[in-house]
């Protein structure tokens, strides 16, 4: 599959760094990440299959979306990056690392072990399901909708960038079936078929609870050469939540 995808150019490195964003995210998430760190990297910001503007297709996997990487990586001609994924993109980078690790100089896993995890978006899915935003004349009227299900502002601004205006009402971006469909195997622990000893990087908020020192005990044995690292008064979202100190631990381990 052919992913849409937003380069950040410089023309004084040839070094390229590969970012994939979580669920329900688009490469438009990491636009001021990728900006900055592109003082030091050509950076690809990348839409996954069912999410942004790439196509939409039945089928998804980890498998599918470490292939769609390797595919885009061969079409611009770069034989080997840095790979940075959040959240599902986290998921997907550590997947790519098991099948593709001759294409990677150092990984980078923001949030997010392999191991499974208790559903958490069942109101997204809910309300995705069930919200006609079609009928929504303004993006206020489909955050009304929402607030019903999700009372963070920040978290509704990051769902309703999901919203294409359309000749009548709003229509979703994502293609919401396979990703429902996906999700248990999505939240559900990975196998891998090698102990992978790429340098590699697990970034974290202290305060979001994905990643525990248990998980990270689990994680070495699969993981050779990783170290973690916590981003204090961070959640989930730590890029965006602590973007100086998130800048400063990726450059600092990658270069």
């Amino acid at each position: 599959m052919k992913l849409f995808h937003k380069i950040y150019a410089n023309p004084d490195s040839t070094e390229y760094l590969f970012i994939l964003h979580g669920l329900f995210g688009m490469l438009d998430n990491w636009h001021n990440m990728a900006r900055k760190l592109s003082a030091h990297f050509n950076v690809v910001t990348v839409d996954q299959r069912n999410h942004g503007q790439s196509p939409h297709s039945n089928a998804m996997s980890f498998d599918l979306m470490a292939e769609d990487l390797a595919e885009l990586m061969n079409h611009l001609g770069v034989e080997k990056a840095h790979v940075l994924g959040h959240s599902m993109g986290g998921k997907v980078v550590m997947k790519f690392a098991d099948l593709h690790p001759d294409k990677i100089e150092k990984l980078i896993v923001v949030d997010i072990a392999p191991k499974k995890y208790t559903p958490g978006h069942t109101a997204y899915f809910k309300a995705f399901n069930t919200i006609d935003f079609s009928k929504c004349e303004t993006r206020k009227e489909a955050d009304t909708a929402l607030a019903e299900i999700e009372s963070n502002m920040g978290v509704r601004q990051f769902l309703l960038k999901n919203l294409d205006k359309a000749e009548v009402g709003y229509t979703l971006k994502f293609n919401l079936g396979p990703i429902e469909a996906f999700y248990p195997t999505m939240i559900d622990a990975m196998l891998f078929q090698w102990i992978i000893s790429l340098p590699t990087l697990f970034i974290y908020g202290e305060k979001s609870g994905y990643i525990t020192e248990d998980d990270m005990l689990k994680i070495a044995e699969t993981f050779t050469d990783s170290e973690f690292i916590g981003i204090s008064d961070a959640g989930h979202w730590v890029h965006a939540e602590q973007p100086k100190a998130f800048e400063d631990v990726v450059l600092a381990f990658l270069m």
